[in-house]
């Protein structure tokens, strides 16, 4: 039973480790037929060049494999065609280090992110990394566009908001030195159901004596500009208008602002866009109630500074204004009333880089929300790229202020950045492959809200070098039949074999597999290969380690003698079946050594005199002697006395040894058992076991056996239990002392009661006594007088 247990787990054991070289070895996987379709298949992946490696039998793939395994098989490593990718940086501008009031720089010239530009020559499956250093200017130049709701109910917002510019441009001053402002209004769609089409309505939209303008859908009120007063007298100009529903289109609005740069006047500087409304927003499919069933096309319709498309165009996605927003690097801030901040939270959460401020009813506190929001946004960047080609990934690792590193999708950014802190950024990019058309592609990476950009030329690695050397038709293919490169034949279309000898029309001919029949047999290739041209091509095996060989693939190198579970006991190499043992080792599984060092006894003696040394191991010729050297006598005198200290300190932490236990007593395997039972007994064992029974310190015994095993491994059985003499035991003693010292207080407590209660009785008898004995004199009083006179009432009657 246990064998078939041993030759079942040896089974499962190859098994998994042939799916895991199967699953692990991508090389061999790859079944490459030339240098380039090798180095795409992965990292660790190399050609052996050397038109001498292949062995007969073995396919023009085989010289594909892993590095090591490669020279393993006596390909020099010189002639192993291994290309890597390499990074070139292009443009290494230096970040801007200037500070406020310093000489003014155009914005072109701030430099906020580096490298800008540089080169990556990928292979596949081998990562390219770069650093990317960020670094917010001081007195970096803002363009802000405010964007107004100007719908009835924002009628006194906008009163607050024609203050608006100068004041603003006052706090801005206290972050830049070069700030723009520019205003923008908002209503609605100019058709049913959003506002009312009759002509008075259109021409008023506003109900009773209030003098409304007409509603329109956006309008660029003021282009971005320095002058702030001019900001407050075009915007002390404008009018509310009026519409039926509640949400608005602010949406069409925005996405005009981002789109039409030139009539706005955006430059390349930090660009914020200020929302203000207090209602909730259309988007795409809600113009389909009024009619409009065509997509928003993204692009710019302003005439005259307004909006002339909103009757034919639906409203934008939010996925397409995100698209919009991160591609004119705008920054959008969200001014909303109380109401309406739940929704457009959940908004700002599908909008990159974008904030939300709670709007008080009449816009007052605008000024500190958009400064507050500034702060929030300049404060975090986040990294994206454009749309990476196909099979090229890219991984971000971060380190943020005060040694913080993230990765995954938290690489991509950094928060709480202050003016003038650098944060870096570690960029991986890997290629799977190579790209089917391009092999020059081009990505990009920017923070989001920054004009900036990092430019990233891709080069893919899809040949060897040695393929530009390769010698078209030439004679070494058998007359001309293949192009001979980096040590191989890469035959012409419709010829096949290691010299592209044949034509794919003739590979399967009667005549051919003769050639591949070891001996006239009719096994064609022993079964272990297939009869290509008349040639044995030998097939591959899950493991990449394991090979046939031999003109018929009569020949393998995995199925010789193994000793230790090891092929030719791991000291050797198989050849055709048989071991080729190393220097110093014999026979058939090379598991016999011929170094007699390992049987040299402490007193330079082979064997200890005792025995002869046999492969590298001591066969002791007296019995009682055992160990490596024939040096142990577990049965000899002495032997529990000299394991006493060693047991002592591994079984119970105790003893002189404790301290250097690990070190001194780690020679032997020591098995606790639970009683002196389970103790090995002389009978139990093929080899000899002493019983030991030893004293501690505090007068404990402990029992143990010692023992050298078949092994050589010296095994100690110890009870782990030590046998120590009874003690008194405490509580009861004590109980007992108590309850002694009660008994005896109440018993006195009861004399000295019972003596009192018989002196009391004594002392009443004697009372009683006395009491019965006493005479009282019955005569006259000694002392008495009778009266002198005595008067007799008349009148009384004796009554």
């Amino acid at each position: 039973m246990d064998l078939k247990l041993l030759l079942l787990s040896t089974l499962l054991g190859v098994f998994c480790y042939s799916n895991a070289q199967k699953e692990g070895n991508e090389c061999i996987n790859a079944n490459a037929k030339y240098c380039g379709e090798c180095i795409q298949a992965g990292a660790k992946c190399g050609w052996c060049k050397d038109p001498n490696f292949l062995k007969q039998g073995e396919t023009v793939s085989t010289r594909c494999d892993e590095l090591q395994s490669l020279i393993k098989r006596g390909c020099d490593e010189p002639m192993i065609e291994n290309p890597h990718g390499e990074r070139r940086i292009l443009k290494n501008k230096m970040v801007t280090n200037r500070r406020k009031g310093q000489d003014k720089l155009k914005p072109e010239e701030i430099t906020q992110i580096q490298p800008q530009k540089l080169k990556l020559t990928l292979r596949s499956g081998e990562p390219q990394t770069f650093a990317l250093k960020f670094k917010r200017a001081e007195d970096y130049p803002i363009d802000l566009y405010y964007l107004m709701d100007l719908s009835y109910s924002m009628k006194d917002d906008l009163e607050n908001v024609k203050n608006l510019g100068t004041s603003l441009m006052v706090e801005m001053s206290k972050i830049t030195s070069d700030f723009r402002i520019g205003f923008g209004s908002f209503v609605e769609k100019t058709v049913m159901p959003y506002i009312s089409t009759t002509p008075a309505k259109l021409r008023n939209p506003c109900t009773g004596d209030q003098n409304c303008t007409s509603p329109f859908s956006y309008k660029n009120v003021l282009k971005l500009t320095s002058d702030g007063k001019r900001f407050n007298t075009l915007v002390g100009q404008q009018h509310i208008s009026g519409n039926l529903d509640s949400p608005e289109g602010g949406f069409d609005a925005i996405m005009q602002v981002a789109v039409c740069g030139d009539q706005i006047g955006w430059r390349n500087v930090t660009r914020l866009l200020v929302f203000s409304t207090d209602a909730g927003f259309h988007f795409a499919g809600d113009g389909k109630l009024g009619g409009i069933v065509l997509p928003n096309d993204g692009k710019c319709h302003l005439e005259n500074n307004v909006y002339t498309m909103s009757h034919y165009y639906d409203y934008p996605s939010i996925a397409h204004l995100v698209q919009k927003l991160s591609d004119n690097n705008i920054q959008t801030i969200f001014a909303v009333t109380e109401e309406f901040q739940p929704v457009y939270q959940e908004l700002k959460n599908l909008i990159p880089k974008s904030a939300v401020g709670t709007l008080s009813a009449n816009s007052s506190n605008v000024i500190n929300l958009i400064i507050d929001a500034y702060n929030s946004l300049s404060s975090e960047v986040i990294l994206e790229n454009s749309k990476l080609p196909e099979g090229v990934t890219i991984a971000y690792t971060s380190r943020c202020k005060n040694g913080v590193i993230s990765e995954g999708e938290n690489g991509r950014r950094c928060s709480n950045i202050s003016i003038g802190d650098e944060v870096t950024f570690s960029i991986s990019v890997t290629s799977k492959g190579c790209p089917k058309k391009d092999k020059h592609e081009t990505i990009k990476i920017k923070p989001l809200g920054f004009t900036e950009e990092v430019e990233i030329t891709l080069h893919f690695l899809c040949e060897c070098d040695c393929e530009k050397e390769g010698v078209k038709n030439s004679e070494l293919c058998h007359f001309g039949n293949g192009t001979y490169e980096c040590g191989a034949c890469k035959c012409n279309e419709g010829r096949v074999g290691r010299q592209c000898e044949c034509s794919s029309n003739d590979v399967a001919t009667e005549d051919m597999d003769r050639t591949c029949r070891k001996d006239n047999g009719t096994d064609i290739c022993s079964n272990n290969g297939d009869c290509v041209c008349g040639t044995c091509e030998c097939k591959k095996r899950d493991n990449p380690e394991e090979r046939y060989s031999g003109q018929y693939c009569e020949c393998d190198n995995f199925n010789c003698d193994r000793s230790g579970n090891k092929l030719c006991g791991g000291h050797g190499r198989c050849e055709c079946r048989v071991c080729v043992c190393d220097p110093m080792w014999t026979g058939s599984a090379c598991d016999c050594s011929l170094d007699n060092t390992t049987c040299m006894a402490s007193n330079k003696q082979i064997c200890n005199g005792r025995g002869i040394c046999e492969c590298g191991t001591c066969k002791c010729t007296d019995p009682k002697f055992q160990g490596p050297t024939c040096e142990t006598c577990p049965t000899c005198p002495g032997v529990c006395t000299q394991q006493k200290e060693c047991v002592q300190c591994r079984a119970f932490g105790t003893g002189e040894k404790k301290d250097v236990c690990e070190e001194k007593c780690s020679y032997f395997n020591l098995i606790k058992v639970k009683d002196r039972d389970k103790l090995p007994q002389p009978n139990d064992a093929s080899y000899p076991v002493v019983h030991c029974k030893e004293r501690d310190a505090n007068d404990c015994w402990f029992y143990y056996t010692y023992a050298v095993n078949n092994n050589t491994q010296k095994e100690v059985h110890v009870v782990d239990t030590l046998d120590c003499p009874a003690g008194p035991d405490i509580i009861p003693i004590v109980a007992g002392v108590v309850a002694g010292i009660v008994l005896i207080g109440l018993a006195l407590l009861l004399i000295w009661k019972l003596l009192m209660i018989i002196h009391d009785r004594r002392e009443f008898a004697k009372f009683e006594k006395e009491k019965m004995n006493a005479k009282w004199d019955t005569g006259e009083n000694p002392i008495y007088k009778s009266a002198v006179t005595t008067v007799v009432n008349p009148k009384y009657e004796g009554k």
